[in-house]
């Protein structure tokens, strides 16, 4: 299946104008099917269909066999997205869409096949929902190009309800700027209309594309490419004055400019470009704020309190030193973030209270893991050690109010917790030693 793709990777690689037909074939493959039936989650919700992912695969070979009939045909439709929600960290919901099991099939199908193009031509300062890339390529790629470039001012910005307002009819127009296969365009077009099914009522929209499915990361990023990404590259080398960096990860992003008119002039300048697609920056959580290895002594110099911080990826970015007392850009984790990710355990072990202490202490240690996974970054170990401390005072006082006449001594309660919940450990590395990335630009934040 790679070999397959190989060619429209080198032709993309090779013509930047170049459009591709011919696509649809490489989806309907079995075989491209079926290793997307297999990297599909096993426990994943059901969507409007019920159809659970052990369900289909006890006749696999039949149902990947009629799927990709249909899809070669024509016959092949998406059923509606079910409709749920997940809380915020700021308290407000997040609409999610749940895709039928055979629709998240042809959607992997699809991105694997789209990415073969795509992927030679999204800039290197992209990093959201890309093969070979994650959160922590985008965080270290904000830190190295602070630390290392001129950067005395950041523009720390959020597109507002950005997978709501994709306009349909520029997303397709980009999708033909390199797909040439109506069969394909057709399919994607298939998705976006398939409408949402929420409490029995199914709505259709001209705007917005569900976030939940394995499509949307792609069409986001294509949208962005064209509407955002492009023009940034350009505006960069013909009206900035000094150096510009640019980090975008999905929707939010972080731009960091040398002189402060260069990001009013920026600020201004991007809010037009994005309004010319339907988006518009969230003018709560777009800001401009003096920031880097001078913010320190020359907000001293004036009078004022020290910089600013800006919050990105689930990390607090602050202007900090090294033992040496040179600068570096400190991270730690968000307080928005480690507040409601301890109300979720808190919620979590009330609905837990009665399980015994082992069933309990598996989904903890998992927690903690999880959270170390992701937030165990040079000189963040304080935080992460206070998470771990937390997560047990919550589990002590569930584990009390399980008895109104005994009561848990803290002595028996460090053991439990020395025994389930891992102790944290530093397991990334320093920016600037794991940043490599490949891009197509001159540096690692173009």
């Amino acid at each position: 299946m790679g070999s397959a793709l190989d060619g429209i990777r080198q032709t993309a690689r090779g013509r930047r104008g170049a459009k591709f037909a011919g696509l649809l074939h490489h989806i309907y493959a079995v075989e491209r099917l079926r290793a997307a039936y297999l990297a599909v989650q096993r426990d994943a919700a059901a969507g409007v269909d019920g159809q659970t992912w052990g369900g289909y695969g006890q006749a696999l070979e039949e149902n990947l066999l009629d799927l990709s009939d249909r899809l070669a045909r024509g016959g092949y439709r998406p059923q509606p997205v079910k409709r749920v929600y997940i809380d915020k960290t700021d308290g407000s919901k997040r609409p999610l869409g749940v895709p039928a099991l055979e629709d998240k099939i042809v959607q992997r199908a699809t991105v694997e096949v789209l990415n073969a193009i795509y992927e030679q031509d999204f800039l290197g300062f992209s990093y959201g929902f890309r093969p070979g890339k994650s959160a922590h390529n985008a965080l270290d790629a904000v830190a190295v190009g602070v630390w290392s470039k001129r950067v005395n001012w950041i523009l720390d910005a959020d597109i507002s309800k950005f997978f709501d307002t994709i306009e349909h009819d520029w997303l397709i127009k980009f999708i033909e700027h390199r797909v040439a296969d109506a069969r394909v365009v057709r399919l994607i077009k298939k998705w976006l209309y398939a409408g949402v099914l929420e409490e029995g009522r199914l709505t259709h929209s001209e705007l917005g594309t569900v976030q939940g499915g394995s499509i949307s990361p792609l069409l986001a990023n294509i949208y962005l490419h064209y509407a955002f990404d492009l023009w940034v590259e350009q505006w960069r080398g013909r009206h900035a004055r000094g150096d510009v960096i640019v980090v975008r990860y999905a929707d939010d992003w972080v731009a960091g400019f040398q002189y402060r008119d260069d990001a009013e002039r920026f600020e201004r300048a991007v809010a037009q470009r994005l309004g010319q697609f339907g988006l518009k920056l969230h003018p709560e959580k777009t800001r401009l704020i003096e920031f880097g290895r001078y913010a320190r002594e020359s907000r001293r110099r004036r009078g004022q309190s020290k910089p600013d911080t800006f919050d990105f990826l689930g990390f607090t970015h602050c202007c900090g030193k090294t033992r040496k007392g040179k600068f570096m850009v400190l991270r730690i984790t968000s307080g928005k973030r480690l507040r409601a990710k301890l109300l979720a355990v808190k919620t979590e072990l009330r609905r837990r209270m009665h399980q015994p202490i082992a069933e309990q202490g598996q989904y903890l240690r998992a927690v903690v893991a999880g959270h170390g996974r992701y937030f165990a970054v040079p000189c963040n170990g304080a935080r992460v050690q206070a998470f771990r401390f937390q997560v047990g005072r919550l589990w002590h006082r569930t584990l009390c109010r399980r008895s109104q006449t005994k009561h848990l001594p803290w002595k028996r309660m460090h053991k439990i917790v020395a025994h389930w919940l891992p102790s944290p450990r530093i397991c990334h590395p320093y920016p600037n030693q794991r940043l490599i990335v490949t891009t197509q630009g001159r540096s690692r934040m173009r």
